[in-house]
């Protein structure tokens, strides 16, 4: 569960940032109609998803884990509209869950739009459940993210944010992986996060992951001078790191 970093690049996820399968069924008997959903990636699209009904609400803290690739619905019981894959960009899918139905949970995504959410049949072994009590607030007004562990600050730095044209989508966000980067020398890992740029379609020819990542100096702290990243100093970053995947990392 924790963010070890995985030995993968972002150079088609946030590249441009900086600069200024084998799939298993959900089940045997599975419609076979269901192959042919979009994956719920950082690299797809879900118009028909539900929104985030509450976009700065807290949540409970559960996050889970599909022990297989489950199908993800627009309601309980609803239409499907969407694949859970096992991994994301190397990483373990963990999603942090909104809502509850019974076996049902309501989570959400790390495709575009922003704030996706969809449902998952959680009975059974088809998940892993967890307890996350870290939370990430980003003030972009005051260029200002803090960690919280049960409701306590443990951490407070100062950050660099998208400019005026390419500015950080706000919202209820999550970290989706951690990835080590090979590439570039900005940022020795970087964390995409589950939102998108509003503004630019692509990054480096990916589809604008927005992410957290260091920069090779600090001018950029307390400046809105990124293509919509968060440019944090290095120990933000290896506290950041730390987190497990699906923390919030709630944005306003």
């Amino acid at each position: 569960m924790l963010a070890v970093a995985a030995a993968a690049t972002l150079t088609l996820l946030v590249s441009a940032c900086g600069g200024d399968t084998e799939r298993k069924a959900e089940a045997a008997g599975e419609q076979p109609q269901t192959a042919s959903l979009p994956e719920a990636t950082t690299y797809e699209e879900i118009p028909n998803a539900p929104i985030d009904p509450e976009p700065n609400a807290p949540t409970e803290g559960e996050v889970l884990h599909p022990t297989r690739e489950l199908t993800v619905h627009d309601a309980v019981d609803g239409e499907p509209i969407a694949r859970l894959p096992v991994k994301q960009i190397s990483s373990p899918t963990w999603v942090p869950v909104i809502a509850r139905d019974g076996d049902w949970a309501q989570i959400l995504l790390p495709t575009r739009p922003n704030g996706a959410t969809g449902w998952i049949n959680t009975s059974g072994d088809a998940v892993e459940s967890a307890e996350n009590d870290y939370l990430v607030n980003v003030e972009l007004d005051s260029f200002n993210l803090e960690i919280l562990k049960d409701g306590e600050q443990i951490g407070e730095w100062t950050v660099g944010i998208g400019e005026p044209e390419s500015p950080t989508p706000t919202g209820r966000a999550y970290i989706i992986a951690s990835i080590e980067e090979t590439v570039n020398d900005y940022s020795p890992i970087v964390l995409p996060l589950s939102y998108h740029s509003d503004s630019h379609e692509t990054y480096g020819g990916g589809p604008g992951t927005v992410g957290i990542h260091t920069w090779p100096d600090d001018s950029f702290v307390g400046k809105a001078n990124s293509d919509g990243c968060i440019r944090v100093t290095k120990d933000a970053l290896e506290a950041l790191t730390q987190l497990p995947l699906g923390t919030i990392v709630n944005i306003v």
